[in-house]
C-alpha cells in the first residue's frame, strides 16, 4: 500500500504538493506519465476520446521533441499537460542544479512546441504543473520548484501498470481497491505499460463510470 496509495508520512515530505484533490465531489483526476510516444499515447487518446474523458499528461521533454505530432494530438484533444523533466531524471541521482536545469529544458521544449501551435491557431495552455519522475526530489529541488512557476502534482493511486511483477487484472484491482473521491490516479503511456493498458484501461474507465465517478483535470 505504501506504493499504490502513499502513506501519510510520505505526503508530509512534500507538504505543498497535491496528493489528493477535494473529497466533497465524487470525481477523480486521471494522469498519464512518461509520454508522448507513438506506440502508446495515440491509443490512450483514442480510448479517452471514445468516453469523452479528459486527463493530464505529464510529459518527458525529449519525447516531445522526438514526437511532436503526438504532442500536438494531445493538445488538439483538449487534455492538460505537465512537466516530467526532459530525460525522466531521478532527483536523488543528480545534483540539484543538474536536475533543475533538466526540468527547465523540458519546460522550454514544451513551450516552444506550444508557441508553434499557437501560431497555427491553437489555444494556449498553461505550463504550470510538475510531477517528479519516481515521485522523489531532493529538498532543494522541491523547494525551488515549489517556489517557482509550478504546482507539484503527486498521486493518490499509482496503478503500477509498469510493473513486470503484476498482470493486467492485478493492476485493475489496484484501481478498484484504492480509488476514492478526489483520487489522482496515475497510469503511464509508456512501452512498459501499454500491453496492460490495452487490457485494463477501458475496463477501469467503465468501472469508474459505473461507480458514479466524474473526471476532472487540474485548474
Amino acid at each position: 500500500m505504501i506504493i499504490e496509495q502513499p502513506a501519510r508520512f510520505l505526503r508530509w515530505i512534500y507538504p505543498h504538493a497535491a496528493w489528493r484533490m477535494p473529497r466533497d465531489e465524487r470525481a477523480v483526476y486521471l494522469t498519464f506519465d512518461d509520454g508522448p510516444i507513438p506506440e502508446a499515447t495515440p491509443w490512450v487518446l483514442s480510448v479517452l476520446r471514445s468516453y469523452g474523458i479528459k486527463a493530464t499528461f505529464f510529459m518527458v521533454g525529449d519525447n516531445v521533441d522526438k514526437h511532436p505530432d503526438v504532442f500536438r494530438q494531445v493538445i488538439a484533444d483538449g487534455h492538460r499537460i505537465g512537466n516530467h523533466t526532459h530525460n525522466h531524471v531521478g532527483g536523488f541521482r543528480f545534483p540539484s542544479d543538474v536536475y533543475l536545469e533538466n526540468a527547465r529544458l523540458a519546460h522550454h521544449t514544451m513551450e516552444a512546441h506550444l508557441q508553434a501551435l499557437h501560431g497555427l491557431g491553437s489555444s494556449a495552455q498553461r505550463l504550470d504543473l510538475f510531477r517528479p519522475p519516481h515521485g522523489w526530489m531532493r529538498p532543494m529541488q522541491y523547494k525551488v520548484i515549489h517556489r517557482g512557476r509550478y504546482r507539484i502534482i503527486m498521486w493518490d493511486v499509482v496503478t503500477r501498470d509498469y510493473s513486470t511483477w503484476l498482470n493486467a487484472e492485478e493492476v485493475f484491482g489496484i484501481v478498484r481497491r484504492y480509488t476514492r473521491p478526489g483520487s489522482i490516479i496515475t497510469f503511464h503511456d509508456s512501452l512498459r505499460s501499454i500491453d496492460k493498458l490495452h487490457s485494463i484501461l477501458p475496463s477501469a474507465l467503465e468501472w469508474l463510470l459505473a461507480e458514479g465517478y466524474g473526471f476532472r483535470v487540474f485548474d
